[in-house]
């Protein structure tokens, strides 16, 4: 019990400092374009350079779960981070910049490719529960993020951020290297013909294209919100705007934390989607003000569903790959995390900021009509397992 406690607070450290990381990225656009003289465009590609590293490794280590030894490659992600970070706060250049955040998010995946997998073998009478408590600690690491920025700011500069957060993961550095993992014997191997049929199960499909689109709208809101309240807004302000989204994850991951045993996954999603959308649509029309802070706040609350319950509906599924199946969500919300604000750099280029991010709303749509999909294909709102009429 010892051992499982104090590897449960390690992994949830571990999301918490994460959290603060990628969210410190968009409040630091303009310290960079200063910096540095980046273009929007340009600026666009900080998405992407975090994530796609880190989408591959928690592809390759979550599909390899039952395989690899699981704390050597937790110890191997956390100690990554830390030297990427500090290769971060120490860059010359914007392309150095870049290649160290490729870094940090490829050091990231590793030791979140399988974080969820061990959660899933400690806690596996309360997946549901433990899985929610874990993205609210990503949700309390989120908020303090844009504010961690915005305090450095004020004493120092840019790059005290990233050495702040490298020493936040030395603790969890500290666990992985001295500490044993409870046995995660009950984590199957998955061999290729599994694998092949794991993916055609349409609970899984449905989760994994629902989390694409909630990590789009996630990964664009993350990276340019504060950007685009800079416009009308000084940094302080631009910044707490970004919180407010962020702040609504905790109070609602709280409730989902509550509710979850209780209402059908499907049920909840679709709920919790919906009421996004405007919020969305509201946010990026221009408006000022207490409305401005009020739509991203209802915003976030409707979409900080997505990624645990449609994860730990996935899980439920076929709970003996816990493993791939993080592997395969992970993979997903980061791919759309991505793609999505390199796009909005693009189309701000040429149409403006403001009309590219009208694009959350189209996605927030696709994410919703997802959902309703997979209800409809499964013949369930909740999650169907082997041997039911969904698979």
């Amino acid at each position: 019990m010892e051992r499982t406690r104090v590897w449960t607070v390690a992994i949830f450290l571990f999301i918490l400092g994460d959290a603060m990381a990628m969210q410190a990225r968009g409040p630091i656009l303009s310290s960079l374009e200063a910096t540095f003289g980046a273009s929007e465009a340009a600026l666009g590609l900080v998405a992407p350079a975090g994530t796609v590293g880190f989408a591959i490794a928690a592809v390759a280590t979550g599909l390899l779960a039952g395989r690899i030894r699981m704390r050597w490659a937790l110890a191997l992600g956390v100690v990554g981070v830390v030297c990427a970070l500090v290769a971060m706060a120490a860059a010359p250049l914007y392309v150095v910049f870049l290649v160290a955040l490729l870094a940090q998010g490829t050091a990231a995946g590793v030791f979140r490719g399988i974080d969820r997998a061990v959660l899933s073998h400690l806690h596996a009478a309360r997946r549901g529960r433990v899985y929610t408590a874990y993205a609210l600690a990503w949700a309390v690491g989120a908020v303090l993020g844009p504010q961690l920025v915005s305090g450095v700011l004020v004493i120092a500069d840019w790059r005290l951020v990233f050495l702040v957060l490298a020493g936040f993961f030395v603790p969890v550095a500290a666990v992985a290297i001295r500490t044993d993992l409870p046995s995660m014997e009950a984590e199957r191997s998955i061999s290729a013909d599994a694998l092949r049929e794991l993916l055609r199960r349409p609970a899984v499909v449905g989760a994994s294209v629902g989390i694409l689109f909630t990590g789009a709208v996630e990964g664009i809101v993350f990276t340019w919100l504060a950007y685009y309240a800079g416009g009308f807004y000084g940094t302080g302000t631009a910044n707490l705007l970004l919180s407010t989204y962020l702040l609504a994850y905790v109070p609602a991951r709280a409730g989902y934390t509550l509710v979850v045993d209780r209402i059908p996954y499907l049920t909840l999603l679709f709920g919790t989607t919906v009421l996004a959308i405007p919020a969305l649509a509201v946010a990026f029309s221009g408006v000022t003000g207490p409305l401005l802070f009020a739509a991203v706040f209802v915003a976030g609350a409707g979409l900080s569903s997505g990624f645990p319950a449609l994860s730990a509906y996935a899980v439920e599924a076929a709970p003996e790959y816990s493993g791939p199946i993080n592997a395969v969500t992970t993979g997903a919300t980061y791919a759309g995390i991505a793609t999505a604000p390199a796009l909005v750099g693009v189309l701000a280029e040429l149409y403006g900021l403001g009309r590219a991010l009208w694009l959350t709303v189209v996605i927030g749509i696709a994410l919703s009509a997802t959902i309703a999909a997979t209800w409809l294909w499964t013949g369930t709102a909740n999650a169907p397992t082997v041997g039911t009429a969904a698979d």
